[in-house]
């Protein structure tokens, strides 16, 4: 069914939102009419706010998250004198319209792992490094979202906001987020994660944080043909069966206490014990252990598979970039998002993830030109690039188009950053409490005051 006409003028390209056009170097038009078209999105008759428009400033607000949905707007389509833009009502009345659907839909039609073998610390052998973790989202204090993420409890009662809990699967070479669920503070990261499992590649090798170990989980990972690299917790029990020549040995890991007491249902795997030996190193002194289903020592030393292990945190690096750098607090937004609906909340996680879809997807086109690791970029300096010079973009012919996008290529390539430290980070906070009251339920939700300032003054003798 064709898609009902916008009532905004086209540029000479075609193009209503004509300082958009970049974007499509990543996200083309056509994957937009077919994110459409599949999910049923269709208006009847011509208006000003399409679907079509709508999901291109909705894909907007992941890049320009610093702006409201208005000056969103007015950022994405040049100066026309007398035409108005549209209210903030009507913005955020036609991205409800919209739905999450089409992001969600995009988002499986455009993202997708980006590294090749010749991609600089993608691969382990010819396994694809991917990574699975989780973060905790501060969403708008409403009450549709305390409703459906719920809130954190502790010893100090209710938290302050609605907690989005999100798991994601990261390409560690590109850091690309591949596929994320999402979930509220009562849903656990393992479960979030399992829906994950069918958007790994076959070829992975994917390293996890030892909160997602589970007998059920390795089964299926291994069922697809992926291969596994995990810190495990203290008290789980593998008790060695064969000590291998690098100091790692054999074990069985069971589905329960009973099937190990009777030697039931076991999966040979690999554990790998070490300690660290610098006190000024956090973790020093403590015994470390990772599980693997690599099982030979010959073709995978302990102590490549130690150093391996630790790409992991490149996962946590695409966490610090979404949050601290693509889209951190201000005053303005004192939760990590803004939308005060779980749809809103669930199709700004869609717009966020293609942002930096976007993003990515660009520096390592420009490292690959200048033959860099694409680690030795600054992902806030591309980005900052990317929002500068987005509408300078001069899409009226392929020409112009095609010289735009090279000289944004090549401004990315000299935003390269010192190779990284060998630093001490101690998990600690600078800031833990504060001497105000917590906000407690009944301060939520008070009800307008009935009288003036002036009607409420008593005067006394």
């Amino acid at each position: 069914m064709r898609q009902g006409r916008c009532k905004l003028p086209a540029n000479e390209a075609g193009r209503v939102l004509d300082r958009l056009a970049g974007l499509e170097q990543v996200i083309p038009p056509e994957q937009i009419r077919q994110a459409l078209e599949v999910t049923g999105r269709h208006n009847s008759r011509a208006c000003v706010l399409t679907h079509e428009v709508m999901l291109w400033v909705v894909l907007a607000m992941g890049v320009l998250t610093d702006l409201p949905i208005r000056q969103v707007f007015k950022h994405a389509r040049r100066l026309r004198v007398g035409e108005a833009t549209p209210t903030r009502a009507g913005l955020c009345a036609a991205r409800q319209r919209l739905g999450v659907e089409p992001l969600r839909q995009l988002f499986a039609q455009v993202v997708h792992p980006l590294a090749t073998p010749h991609t600089p610390g993608a691969f382990y052998r010819e396994m694809r490094l991917m990574g699975c973790d989780g973060s905790v989202f501060d969403a708008p204090d409403s009450p549709a979202n305390a409703a459906a993420f719920h809130r954190a409890n502790g010893s100090r009662g209710e938290g302050a906001f609605p907690q989005v809990r999100k798991v994601s699967l990261v390409e560690i070479g590109t850091h690309v987020e591949t596929a994320f669920a999402i979930g509220g503070w009562q849903d656990s990261e393992q479960a979030l994660a399992e829906q994950l499992f069918p958007a790994l590649p076959a070829d992975s090798l994917l390293l996890e944080d030892r909160g997602f170990f589970s007998y059920a989980a390795w089964k299926k990972l291994r069922a697809r043909g992926v291969h596994v690299l995990m810190r495990l917790k203290s008290n789980l029990i593998f008790r060695p069966l064969r000590r291998l020549s690098d100091g790692s040995y054999l074990a069985k890991a069971y589905p329960s206490a009973e099937a190990r007491r009777k030697d039931q249902e076991g999966i040979l795997v690999r554990v790998i014990k070490y300690t660290l030996n610098d006190p000024q190193r956090v973790g020093h002194g403590e015994t470390h252990r990772l599980v693997t289903s690599l099982l030979d020592e010959t073709l995978d030393p302990a102590a490549a598979l130690i150093a391996l292990y630790h790409e992991r945190w490149e996962e946590e690096l695409v966490y610090d970039e979404q949050k601290t750098h693509q889209d951190p607090r201000r005053a303005t937004k004192p939760a990590n998002l803004r939308s005060e609906t779980p749809q809103g909340v669930l199709q700004e996680l869609y717009a966020l993830s293609l942002g930096h879809f976007v993003t990515r997807a660009l520096m390592l086109r420009a490292a690959a030109q200048a033959q860099l690791d694409v680690d030795r970029l600054s992902f806030l300096g591309c980005l900052q690039i990317l929002k500068c010079r987005l509408p300078e973009c001069d899409s009226r012919t392929p020409e112009t188009f095609a010289q735009w996008y090279a000289a944004l290529l090549w401004e990315m390539q000299h935003e390269v950053i010192e190779p990284r430290r060998n630093r001490i980070n101690p998990r600690v906070i600078k800031r833990k409490m504060s001497k105000w009251p917590k906000k407690r339920p009944q301060h939520r939700g008070i009800p307008p005051l009935k009288k003036t300032f002036t009607e409420t003054v008593v005067m006394l003798n």
